[in-house]
């Protein structure tokens, strides 16, 4: 997200002496993305952040592939995705490519025994359900039903649940994160014609400082695999920042809904995109107001890419049968669209209480074995008459 932001204590010029009030020194990071090129910001630490006492291990998280080449339309019923009481345990990735990785997740618990890291890509976590805290070195933002919370690379964190009934959807991505180039001017400021502006992006609004030694335990992922590392000094260590790397958060209930007198296609819904893949959000919102209109979506061959349909809550207009927490994929290379007698009973319609999350990626989606388990086996025979 192109928007500078500081918070804390930092000096007048970057690259510069910078002392406590005792004297001693802060310490200076750049933490960056896309070599010196991408997004960055400049952190100050009351200790030094390279300070590794030991690694303890390293074990591999690689999802395992049910179905390399899939074609076959697919319904998950992700909310038989098993409860965990530890946060990366309850991560089960069901999809994944070599762009991203689409994951379901129901933690019990808080992480308070470990900090988490991820080098290989960002994350963007939608809460479906639960609140709390997300506690990042560079600051708090709370959270609750319906908010992505957009976590860029390296970021160490922790989250806090206020209770143990949580349900989140996932998108691990290999590059980075941006808001959509034709939502923003060359400055990179919204649009007026944007479904959401800067108003709408919350960043941490609240510096934890910890000036601490001892042995503190992050756990950081790196090529799907997990390493243990024992750092001195404590990781929320951050006096003061500023810049343009950082993690916010954007509720879904804040995208404005872009309508038309005929339906629209997907892309007024897009949220976020990558160069591999966008989230688009599908929200509450007037159907056409045509008055032959239908507002139910055409039939589409996906030919450049798979879809990923996430239902979150309300009558989703074009499916028959969906519950909460369900994932559809429509595979590329094959037609899809209203199931039978979803067309006529949106005819005459004013509007749609939907809410649902949908990734569409430009390379093919391998099945994991977890996804595998919970597939209802016979969505794609759901279009027969």
């Amino acid at each position: 997200m192109p928007r500078y932001h500081t918070l804390g204590d930092i000096p007048k010029k970057r690259h510069t002496i910078f002392k406590k009030p005792d004297g001693s020194f802060y310490y200076e990071e750049l933490f960056g993305t896309i070599g010196f090129d991408g997004m960055s910001s400049l952190l100050y630490h009351t200790n030094r952040p390279t300070q590794v006492r030991e690694v303890i291990k390293s074990y591999a998280v690689a999802p395992k592939v049910a179905i390399e080449k899939n074609m076959k339309s697919l319904s998950l019923k992700g909310y038989e995705v098993p409860s965990e009481n530890d946060f990366l345990e309850s991560r089960k990735t069901m999809l994944f490519n070599k762009d991203c990785h689409i994951v379901l997740a129901s933690p019990r618990k808080s992480m308070t025994d470990y900090f988490y890291k991820n080098t290989d890509s960002d994350e963007v976590v939608f809460i479906h359900e639960g609140s709390g805290k997300l506690r990042t070195l560079l600051g708090t933002i709370d959270f609750e039903y319906g908010d992505y919370l957009v976590i860029p690379r390296g970021m160490i964190y922790q989250i806090n649940f206020d209770t143990p009934d949580n349900r989140l959807f996932i998108v691990e991505s290999k590059n980075p994160v941006y808001t959509p180039k034709r939502y923003r001017n060359w400055f990179g400021q919204h649009l007026e014609d944007s479904p959401y502006c800067e108003r709408d992006m919350h960043p941490p609004y609240k510096l934890e400082t910890y000036d601490e030694r001892g042995d503190f335990l992050i756990k950081v992922k790196k090529q799907d695999m997990i390493h243990e590392y024992i750092y001195a000094c404590h990781p929320f260590s951050v006096v003061g920042w500023d810049g343009y790397n950082y993690p916010y958060k954007f509720s879904i209930h804040d995208f404005e809904p872009i309508t038309g007198r005929l339906h629209m296609p997907p892309p007024i819904h897009q949220t976020f995109e990558t160069s591999a893949f966008v989230i688009c959000s599908f929200v509450p919102r007037m159907y056409d107001y045509h008055p032959l209109s239908v507002p139910a979506p055409y039939n589409h061959s996906n030919i450049d890419s798979d879809e990923v349909l996430y239902y979150v809550d309300g009558d989703f207009m074009s499916r028959n049968n969906i519950k909460k927490g369900q994932i559809t994929l429509h595979p590329a290379g094959i037609p899809h669209g209203p199931h039978p007698g979803a067309m006529e009973r949106s005819i005459g319609k004013t509007e749609t209480k939907e809410l649902a999350v949908m990734v569409d990626t430009f390379a093919p989606l391998m099945v994991t074995e977890e996804g595998m388990r919970i597939d209802d086996g016979n969505y794609y025979q759901s279009w027969l008459e």
